[in-house]
């Protein structure tokens, strides 16, 4: 493994490779003719937007889909030219960022849709919008309820033009409970409102990552895939169903930078939580709680040092870890340490360090800062 240099040694490795897989794998799990939304928001789930975006975009995705016009312009700026989605809309001042740069953004309230309609009319010059519809989230949307009232206020604008409705679940990871499906017959009746007002958007967009592989009919004309690219699926997904094969995207690497012997009943890291039963190798790795190794896992969770497994002792600090590597042999100052990712026949996946933090893979890839390198290939 290749280290940056002039660095600490910790760094992600993201493989865009991986990410080129996982496209493909949830193309061809999905039909033909379904357009595939990549959500990059979130600095692409952590993996890094701009790079993972401009690989995609070399893929041919066909939107991309981000919660802030700050993430979207960020991506032109870097020369990204797919269509972007705001899915958390924008603020009033964001008006012309939104023209200059051919962004859309999703709407759900009339006074933003006003708003953006009367500065296209200033600026002679019409504005798709994709229209959010709460079917059962309770987070954002029009709400299903008053949606007709909604869609004859709406109607008004006239320098708005509905490309899209779209609305997201809240619980299509579960297949024990029916409320996707109640969410799938009110964005019908949804659709059915629209179309009725004279409306024709071209893009349905219902589908996240586990509704667009454990719900067909979902699917509609695009679904909006994200986790899954980046390979977390088994914590995301239900279980027991047919899925895209996938692969991790990210794994996160360090070196030892101490070791030392400590004799029997010593205590290791702020509040002693940990104190060792035997003479013990104790080695100090470079990567602690600022750079999103969760401190939840202090002495419950495990590093790879030399192809084994190596308990992590002690509280892990804002800066270091301490491993126990008493068991491992031949261990040195320099060894490459594995948080995430694989080493000779063993594997820790971020849904495993999620599950001893009661979170989900997301946070974890979320959590890692930016003081901690990405390097892509």
């Amino acid at each position: 493994m290749s280290f940056p240099q002039l660095n600490r040694p910790t760094f992600a490795h993201i493989d865009l490779e991986a990410l080129a897989f996982n496209l493909k794998s949830v193309r061809d799990f999905i039909r033909d003719g379904i357009k595939v939304m990549a959500v990059v928001k979130a600095n692409a789930y952590g993996h890094g937007a701009v790079e993972c975006s401009k690989r995609l975009e070399a893929e041919g995705i066909n939107w991309l889909g981000v919660a802030l016009v700050e993430e979207a312009l960020e991506l032109r700026k870097a020369g990204v030219r797919t269509p972007i989605l705001c899915l958390g809309s924008f603020w009033p001042e964001q008006q012309d960022a939104l023209f200059e740069n051919d962004l859309t953004p999703a709407v759900f309230d009339l006074d933003s849709a006003e708003l953006l309609d009367r500065f296209a009319a200033r600026n002679g010059n019409a504005k798709n919008v994709h229209v959010n519809i709460d079917t059962g989230m309770g987070r954002l949307g029009v709400p299903y309820q008053s949606l007709a009232e909604w869609v004859d206020r709406f109607a008004e604008f006239k320098n708005l033009h509905v490309e899209g409705l779209m609305t997201h679940f809240a619980a299509a990871d579960d297949l024990n409970n029916d409320h996707t499906s109640v969410q799938m017959r009110r964005f019908a009746e949804a659709v059915s409102i629209f179309h009725a007002k004279g409306f024709r958007p071209t893009i349905l967009d219902m589908a996240n990552s586990p509704g667009a592989v454990a719900y067909q009919d979902s699917r509609a004309t695009m679904v909006r895939i994200g986790g899954l690219l980046y390979g977390l699926g088994d914590d995301v997904l239900p279980t027991g169903i047919e899925r895209p094969n996938l692969k991790p995207v990210m794994s996160l690497h360090s070196r030892i930078a101490y070791l030392k012997n400590v004799p029997t009943g010593e205590s290791i890291g702020y509040g002693r939580t940990f104190t060792t039963a035997r003479e013990s190798a104790i080695a100090t790795v470079p990567i602690g709680y600022h750079d999103g190794l969760r401190r939840c896992l202090s002495n419950k969770g495990t590093m790879l040092v030399n192809g084994r497994s190596a308990p992590i002792v002690g509280r892990i600090s804002m800066d270091w870890t301490t491993l126990d590597v008493t068991d491992i042999s031949d261990v040195k100052i320099g060894d490459e340490v594995v948080i995430t990712g694989s080493q000779g026949n063993l594997q820790i996946k971020t849904e495993q360090i999620a599950a001893k933090c009661d979170t989900i893979s997301y946070e974890i890839t979320c959590g890692i800062s930016s003081r901690v390198p990405r390097l892509y290939i």
